[in-house]
Parts: C-alpha cells; sequence; structure tokens
C-alpha cells in the first residue's frame, strides 16, 4: 500500500490572508509544515493556485491546481488525476506542529473506513472560540463538526485521510446549506451518509488560523 501526504495551500485565506508566507523562525509557514510531513519518508506535495507559494516550493515540491473551495476538493484534483497512490494525507497547512505520529495514526484508522480524521481533547480555553472546530463522536466515527461554543465533544485537527475510494463518493456528494454556514468541508461526508473514521491523537501545538495564533505560536516557541 502506497501513501502520500497532500498540503492544500490558500494564499487568499478569509481570516488569515498571505499566512503561508508568513515566518516562523524565518521559514514561511508553508515551507515549515512540508519539512514536517517529508521528515516522515512520505512523498509529499503542496497543493495551492498561488504563484507566490508555488515559485516558492518549486515544481520538484508543488503542484499548481484550479481554484476551489476548500482543501479537500484541492485534493480531489490531483488524486487520481495527477497522483496515483492508494491513500491520501491531507495536512492542513496552517499545522506548522504537525507530528509523524499524528500522520501515522490517521493513516493507520484508513483500514477501518474510506475517510478517516484525528481529535484531541478539547481545551477549556478553546470552547468558546468558533477558529477551534468540535468534534462529537462515539465508538470510532464522527457524528458532527461545529464551531459554536460548547460544553462538550473533542478538539479536531486539520487532518485527513482518504482511501482512493473517496475520490468516487466526494465527486458524486451533495453540498448542504449546513457546510457554508459552518465553513466546515467534512460535513459534506456525513451529511452524504459517508462514514468518517475519528482516531484520537496527543497534540500541544497551535494550528495557525489567525494573526493572533501566529503570535501565539512564536511566544511558545521561544520558551
Amino acid at each position: 500500500m502506497t501513501t502520500a501526504i497532500l498540503i492544500p495551500a490558500r494564499y487568499a485565506s478569509t481570516r488569515f490572508p498571505g499566512k503561508m508566507m508568513e515566518k516562523l523562525n524565518g521559514v514561511p509557514l508553508i515551507e515549515h509544515v512540508y519539512n514536517k510531513c517529508v521528515a516522515t519518508g512520505l512523498d509529499t506535495y503542496v497543493l495551492t493556485d498561488a504563484q507566490e507559494v508555488y515559485n516558492h516550493m518549486g515544481a520538484g515540491k508543488c503542484l499548481m491546481t484550479k481554484e476551489a473551495d476548500n482543501g479537500t476538493e484541492r485534493c480531489m484534483q490531483v488524486i487520481d488525476e495527477v497522483l496515483q497512490y492508494d491513500r491520501f494525507i491531507n495536512v492542513q497547512g496552517d499545522m506548522p506542529d504537525i507530528t509523524e505520529k499524528i500522520i501515522r495514526s490517521v493513516e493507520g484508522a484508513l483500514q477501518y473506513s474510506d475517510v478517516t480524521t484525528a481529535y484531541t481533547p478539547m481545551d477549556f480555553n478553546l470552547r468558546n472560540d468558533p477558529n477551534s472546530v468540535k468534534l462529537i463522536h462515539s465508538r470510532g466515527r464522527a457524528h458532527w463538526f461545529l464551531r459554536a461554543s460548547l460544553q462538550y465533544g473533542d478538539h479536531h485537527l486539520g487532518i485527513y485521510g482518504y482511501n482512493r475510494e473517496a475520490k468516487i463518493m466526494y465527486a458524486s456528494s451533495t453540498q448542504f446549506p449546513e457546510e457554508n454556514i459552518e465553513k466546515l468541508e467534512q460535513l459534506r461526508w456525513i451529511q452524504n451518509g459517508i462514514k468518517i473514521g475519528v482516531v484520537e491523537v496527543e497534540f500541544d501545538g497551535i494550528e495557525i488560523n489567525t494573526p493572533q495564533d501566529l503570535t501565539d505560536w512564536h511566544r511558545k516557541n521561544e520558551r
């Protein structure tokens, strides 16, 4: 079984435009994430429609894609069409603290379902933060994702696993209003009756969703 890591990199982020090229200890965010992923030994590709990102990463590491509404859609553009692997791990380009253990955990969970993702216990301070996605799940299966304040549920992390069959499922799926309201692409799988397997992982990092997250990351890593 062959596995590749895909890193969707949207330059024009609504909450933090240009964040892919913001520097973490002198290294652009997207390059920082790429280095973490390629260290796993898995083939790794950055996917973008931004010339700035492509020019920085180079043709050997980066693939140009068409404009996409979300990271999953960007990944589906290259699965089978450009890249032929058995499994794909979608690591969000704003996860500088991604680890090989998290990636391997998501990869391993693909033996039980065609789409998988990861979660970690929700920090109390994040429960009222709309940038922190809450996951409701049971028995290894996701039931719902949301951004609203919630006093239960776990913290969903921006990493997904896809078997090749997921490409066919996604192509025939319908987009429902809740996906646009929440701005959470993973709801499309659930609302089309596709099982999302979930796996608990350890994560003591920061996802860079806003400029404040970047400040917090620098502060944390200066200690």
